[in-house]
């Protein structure tokens, strides 16, 4: 079989502290239809950076339950606690350029003093305690063209944690260095990772990477209207009703389907709208029922 160019290379990244739920499959979807109609490949990268939080067997769980629903990825998943050496690296790299530096600071501290370039911790070296590992950012902030939001621009208060007190490497720095590792050209992922996008941009830039191009998909919405998570407690995805739970997270994505489409199974639903996905669907946030 013919490999895909490999111009577009996206990813999905989710984290093993429980199994998948709708709101991660409308992403998964998204992520993989973007992929799929510019004739990309498609990534999955499990994020165990946090071995307390991760729930055994949930990242075998998140697997099958993308094979059930007709998204198959290329190549073999990488582990985030197999990488390491590579997050080192970058924070040696970071720390010869004058990057980085130790902070005990609580974020309650930094809002109060309306952002780290109001503290002391940039200008001295801590030796004592457990403290963090931050990175500089720059101080007017970071502009950048959302796929969907278009234009945007993110002022820095709280410079990123790269490692953190207790030794492990923070999502900031991990996430990164993996998509420059495996040349990740497009993220496409929930808007609860807006926020976060600016300081990864100066990331790149700081380790001297071409950034992705990024796109925050609208969220999936609880009754309460809260984002639909596992710690809302969000059902997990039934695998037996695959068809069923694809064609609802099509229409989620803006998609207007055929009924005669929910008896299909996984993989002509996943056909059918690979033909007819779109960045200009109606895509936004939406309440489960």
């Amino acid at each position: 079989m013919q490999a895909p160019p490999t111009s577009y290379t996206g990813r999905f990244a989710p984290s093993p502290t429980g199994p998948l739920h709708f709101g991660s499959l409308v992403c998964a979807l998204g992520s993989y239809l973007d992929a799929a109609a510019h004739s990309g490949r498609w990534l999955v990268r499990i994020e165990d950076l946090d071995p307390p939080r991760a729930q055994p067997g949930a990242a075998d769980q998140i697997l099958r339950a993308l094979e059930a629903h007709g998204l198959y990825w290329h190549g073999t998943p990488k582990w985030q606690s197999q990488r390491h050496t590579l997050y080192q690296q970058a924070l040696g790299r970071l720390t010869k350029r004058s990057l980085l530096y130790h902070c005990h600071c609580s974020r309650a501290q930094i809002r109060e003093h309306g952002g780290h370039q109001n503290l002391t911790c940039r200008r001295r070296k801590l030796t004592r305690g457990a403290f963090a590992l931050r990175f500089k950012c720059t101080n007017d902030g970071q502009s950048f063209t959302d796929i969907w939001r278009g234009n945007q621009y993110q002022p820095t208060i709280e410079d990123p944690i790269l490692q953190r007190r207790d030794g492990y490497y923070a999502y900031q720095l991990a996430v990164v260095v993996d998509d420059i590792e495996q040349k990740i050209s497009h993220i496409i992922r929930g808007a609860d990772l807006l926020d976060c996008t600016g300081t990864q941009l100066q990331l790149f830039s700081a380790l001297g990477a071409t950034p992705p191009q990024f796109g925050h998909l609208p969220l999936v919405l609880n009754l309460q209207g809260q984002k639909l998570s596992k710690q809302n407690k969000a059902l997990p995805l039934d695998n037996s009703r695959a068809g069923h739970n694809l064609c609802l997270a099509l229409r989620f994505l803006g998609f207007h389907t055929p009924t005669a489409l929910n008896h299909q199974p996984p993989s002509n639903i996943i056909s059918w709208a690979k033909a007819r996905w779109q960045r200009q669907l109606d895509i936004r946030d939406r309440q489960l029922h």
